[in-house]
């Protein structure tokens, strides 16, 4: 986890935080709006963990109502629409590969891209989150450790003939990472998020979760590359 001294002197209040918060705030509840989806989804490609999934996605519609209070303790509405439009491309690729059956690049996308991508978040923004996120956020992000081991643990158990196909779904999804992280630099710089900070976390969450899974230090170094492409 990055540390970063907490900073005090944040004016939650000011129109310019409120204004880039309805966004960040957005951002995380529509990406936990997602997993809850997504889990609901895979728990019926894989009847035989339905009963866990649906646990891991109820957990998610909870987190959700955690950062929705968070908008309305600082009294922010978030756009909603600029979240749906930021989660599209990823939320294309999930259901392109749901249509196809391709339970391995629905794991990838949810329980290690959109889970690593929000643990990062999280870990950064608590140490400059006002008192009530930051409370709501150290909750959520013990969670998120959860459903990440949960994809390692599947995508291990499957790892010889899941191989090739998570490489694809990395290749194609990957850059999909880089280009949020840009879009929103702005944003996350005025809430005390630095966009560096975030990249690291990421690659430190999602590397971790590769290798845990199976991927040697070799493959992790060319399968991150790709991330630059972007």
């Amino acid at each position: 986890m990055q540390e970063l001294a907490v900073r005090s002197e944040f004016d939650y209040t000011s129109e310019t935080y409120k204004d880039a918060y309805s966004r960040i705030n957005a951002i995380v509840i529509e990406g936990e709006q997602e997993a809850h989806e997504n889990y609901t989804v895979m728990g019926e490609m894989l009847p035989e963990h339905q009963e866990q999934l649906a646990r891991l996605a109820k957990m998610e519609s909870r987190h959700k109502k955690g950062f929705q209070a968070c908008g309305r303790n600082l009294s922010v509405t978030p756009d909603m629409e600029f979240a749906r439009e930021y989660f599209s491309q990823l939320h294309g690729n999930f259901q392109k590969a749901k249509a196809e059956g391709k339970i391995p690049t629905c794991f990838l996308i949810q329980s290690l891209i959109i889970e690593a991508f929000a643990i990062a978040a999280y870990n950064i923004y608590i140490p400059v989150a006002d008192p009530f996120a930051r409370k709501i956020t150290e909750g959520v992000v013990k969670d998120e450790y959860t459903h990440l081991n949960f994809g390692e643990v599947w995508l291990k158990e499957h790892f010889g003939e899941v191989k090739a196909e998570l490489e694809e779904a990395n290749k194609e999804n990957l850059p999909i990472v880089w280009q949020m992280l840009n879009q929103v630099e702005a944003d996350a710089d005025v809430l005390g998020m630095e966009k560096a900070a975030l990249v690291e976390d990421f690659m430190i969450s999602y590397g971790e979760a590769l290798a845990n899974i199976g991927f040697t230090t070799g493959e992790l170094m060319r399968m991150s590359a790709y991330g630059l492409a972007a």
